[in-house]
């Protein structure tokens, strides 16, 4: 799955645990506040000064990252 600017923060953060660290190296420590409930990427990233095509690059290579580990891991599995 791609993240886009216009999905909820939470469902991002919920679904990419790993993405949290993004979130908040980035500035947005509001990840666990009630806005980020209903606020998407992007909202939250214009109300915190924060370029959004960045923020949503730095994210999808986290989400990336993330899933070669598991494939990788998946190979090493026993069996």
């Amino acid at each position: 799955m791609k993240i886009t600017k216009d999905m909820n923060i939470i469902e991002v953060v919920q679904r990419y645990p790993d993405t949290m660290m993004v979130f908040m190296y980035a500035g947005m420590g509001c990840v666990g506040c009630h806005a980020a409930q209903f606020e998407s990427i992007e909202e939250g990233a214009l109300g915190h000064g924060i370029d959004v095509d960045k923020l949503i690059e730095a994210l999808n290579e986290i989400v990336d990252a993330s899933d070669e580990a598991e494939a990788e891991l998946a190979g090493v599995a026993a069996k």
